[in-house]
């Protein structure tokens, strides 16, 4: 197993390109012009900028985002001292975890060095080029010698991962394991097995977040750390040195509430377990085979909370959880230096975060497994995207509170949302619809739209209803049988929709007037009284006939219905009007850049009046978002129509040109010349779009499904939807396949559609249509 694991790590590595992180640039430059301002004479300007003034470094180069992990490569990880060449892979893998949870640029540098005069000054000597030092992999105590030094003589963060993320992450895993054991900090007896560079920052930071030192009792390979020793000792044993009888292993933890190991697999036998106080909580951090293992804890001691440095126990003590999220935070305030204050702080943040729900999000990252806060659960997941919203903001704070940040943050709920949205694109358009949908009620004095689920029973529906919930953009109806879906609430564990509204149609005080209502909309297309009062107590009817009668502003199904029977009652019910030819429209996110594509769920065969009211719907969504819409439509050719194809996109132009003479729009045109403005610069200088469409209109189904699939398979962006336009009120269908996020999505998109469908009820009509 092992050796097949090797084999597989050195692919990992080898493979395509060797390594693991490059460097690319964040600036075009494709043309001479381009490399001219990207160098020579260009680059000048701000040299000369940053020479009168050297904080303007921080506008002008990326300082402000790259770290320095930097290591000598004589304690690294369990194979010691390997030297610095051979460290590298690990440097290397620190880069792209900083890259990948809080999108922090590094280098790796590995000195050839063992003096530590040597490596102070060559760390030194790199300030002007970094924002942040992470150290790595000294061994002790030159790297105690090392970071202090370094510490006082720089004007940049320093921060030894090894002593403190290991210390933070246990300390956040120490504050909860003793609120589920109900013990008092002030009073648990803590025993040390280890006291290299993380057990000291370890028992240092206990100290700071309420743990007596007279209560710590630190023990190495020859025992207890204790005031008569004088063998294996040093200046920073001695800070634990303690006064006491015991001299084993065993002894000290005779009635201790908790063993902190960072030693060897094996240093901690049951017999020893069974001797420790009730409750009794084990960190066993040993790598890659733990003190104890967790299932040779349990047998004996069930009552036990334990954690461990490995991915394949409960409650790993991961770095990761911490490192990324604290130089985010520095960083982003250039702090001068990495506290006390700020570690706490950053201790703190994630013992509050595991006592929060977790969002589905992160059990799907995880085998769809739930997490719960208990004993099983005392500190968060790595994969889940709060660590970096929560620690970062926290650190941030503590440096701003303890004067050491040169660039403070006014508003900490916006850099939350900020780092919210710099985790992916679809995070920040949402965070962005969020903020207006609040804004919007504030500033109208309106409630927020109610949405209606005909879904109510579903998990994922429930589960994105409680996620949201707190965010208070919308007021949810469900719909279904009361017991039913408050057991499944019960059930899931969903505290935030106690209180939530739930209908049953037959109950509804309504429900005569809208199997009535029915039967007068239908009752020339076949459907005789009974048929109306069946399909009237279908979820899915009912909810569509609750939003035309105004009972909600908007509904949302398909989380477990296909898509044409969810489309159905909406078509029947709210429909589009004589105006009007629904659509389903894709959201395209990339990283600068927003597309709606249309139509890619409804129309077969449109012609070509109904791809001018689809684009034109299209455009409506885009006003949505204050986006200026720029129509595109698609065909094989570029504005030379010869086939009712072509021709069919060039007359659905000239329509839309006809009913909206204001709205930028051309075609037919090929699919790379609406989004390549340099095609049309170079080749078709008359298009009317000049810098690239952002609505793309696709001549028939089989093109816009394909189409759309095509860019989510192949490209790095993320897709929403699809959601329908051109009818009367707002009604989404999500894919039966989605997912707790994606219905999130919906809700809040949604939402923004109900306040724009209210504002432009206000307008007045233009010739019997509203405008």
């Amino acid at each position: 197993m092992a050796n097949n694991f090797d084999k597989e790590a050195l692919t990992y590595h080898s493979s395509e390109k060797p390594g693991k992180v490059d460097v690319r640039s964040s600036k075009k430059c494709d043309t001479e012009y381009e490399l001219s301002l990207a160098y020579s004479p260009g680059v000048a300007a701000p040299c000369k900028e940053i020479f009168k003034n050297p904080s303007k470094v921080y506008d002008y180069t990326t300082k402000g985002n790259l770290v320095a992990v930097i290591t000598n490569g004589t304690a690294v990880l369990g194979l010691g001292d390997i030297g610095p060449l051979a460290s590298k892979p690990v440097m290397e893998g620190k880069g792209v975890l900083f890259k990948k949870f809080a999108n922090i640029d590094v280098f790796d540098i590995e000195l050839n060095t063992s003096s530590t005069e040597e490596f102070i000054q060559a760390v030194k000597a790199l300030e002007p080029t970094f924002g942040g030092i992470n150290l790595e992999d000294i061994k002790a105590p030159d790297c105690f010698i090392i970071e202090e030094r370094l510490k006082e003589e720089m004007g940049i963060p320093v921060f030894h991962d090894d002593q403190h993320g290991t210390a933070i992450i246990s300390a956040a895993a120490l504050i909860n394991a003793c609120q589920i054991s109900k013990k008092k900090l002030k009073n648990v007896k803590v025993v040390f097995n280890g006291a290299g560079a993380a057990a000291i920052a370890c028992a240092k930071l206990f100290m700071k977040i309420g743990v007596l030192k007279k209560h710590i009792t630190m023990c190495d390979s020859r025992g207890v750390i204790h005031s008569e020793r004088q063998e294996g000792m040093n200046e920073y044993k001695k800070q634990f040195a303690l006064k006491t009888k015991d001299r084993t292993l065993t002894q000290a933890l005779k009635g201790a509430d908790v063993f902190c190991g960072l030693s060897v697999a094996g240093a901690l036998t049951p017999t020893m377990l069974k001797g420790m106080a009730k409750n009794p909580i084990v960190f066993a951090m040993a790598n890659p085979d733990p003190e104890i293992l967790p299932s040779a804890a349990i047998k004996v001691r069930p009552d036990v909370i334990m954690a461990t440095g490995r991915s394949d126990f409960p409650n790993q003590v991961n770095n990761v959880l911490g490192f990324p999220s604290i130089f985010r935070g520095a960083l982003d305030v250039q702090a001068t230096h990495i506290n006390e204050e700020m570690k706490m702080a950053a201790a703190r943040a994630l013992a509050e975060l595991a006592r929060q729900d977790v969002p589905d999000s992160v059990s799907e990252a995880y085998d769809n497994k739930s997490f719960t806060f208990g004993p099983d659960y005392i500190i968060p997941k790595p994969f889940d995207d709060r660590v970096l919203t929560t620690v970062a903001p926290a650190v941030a704070k503590a440096a701003m509170e303890t004067k050491v940040a040169r660039k403070p943050i006014k508003n900490l709920e916006l850099y939350k949302e900020e780092l919210e949205a710099a985790q992916s694109f679809r995070q920040g358009f949402i965070r962005a619809n969020i903020n207006r949908i609040k804004s919007f009620s504030k500033k109208h004095r309106k409630p927020v739209p109610t949405l209606v689920f005909p879904e109510g029973n579903s998990s994922k529906i429930l589960k994105a209803l409680n996620t949201i919930s707190h965010e208070e953009v919308m007021k949810p109806i469900l719909l279904g049988k009361e017991e039913t879906i408050r057991k499944t609430i019960e059930t899931l564990d969903l505290e935030n929709l106690a209180n939530v509204d739930i209908l049953e149609p037959t109950q509804f005080e309504k429900y005569n007037d809208y199997v009535d209502k029915f039967y007068q909309m239908r009752h020339r297309k076949g459907v005789m009284l009974a048929e109306a009062e069946r399909l009237m107590k279908d979820p899915y009817y009912f909810a569509s006939m609750l939003v035309n009668e105004g009972g909600a502003d908007g509904l949302i199904s398909g989380a477990v219905q296909n898509y044409a029977d969810c489309v159905r009652p909406i078509l029947e019910i709210i429909g589009p009007d004589k105006w009007k030819v629904a659509a389903g429209l894709i959201i395209i996110l990339f990283e600068d850049k927003l597309y709606f594509l249309a139509d890619t769920t409804l129309n077969i065969d449109p012609s070509a009046q109904d791809l001018a009211t689809i684009a034109l719907s299209a455009s409506r969504v885009a006003k949505y978002y204050n986006i200026e819409p720029k129509v595109a439509m698609l065909s094989f050719s570029n504005f030379t129509a010869h086939n009712s194809s072509s021709l069919k996109m060039k007359t659905a132009a000239e329509l839309v040109k006809t009913i909206s003479p204001n709205l930028i729009v051309d075609g037919e045109m090929q699919a790379d010349t609406a989004i390549n403005p340099s095609i049309v610069e170079r080749i078709f200088p008359f298009c009317e779009i000049k810098d690239g469409a952002n609505i793309l209109v696709f001549p028939d189904l089989n093109s816009g499904n394909i189409g759309y699939k095509l860019i989510q398979q192949l490209s790095e962006c993320e897709v929403m939807g699809p959601f329908l336009t051109g009818i009367n009120k707002p009604a989404n269908v999500m894919q039966r396949t989605c997912g707790v996020q994606d219905v999130i999505n919906t809700i809040v998109l949604t939402a923004v559609e109900c306040q724009a469908y209210a504002e432009r009820l206000k307008r007045p009509k233009k010739n019997g249509r509203k405008k």
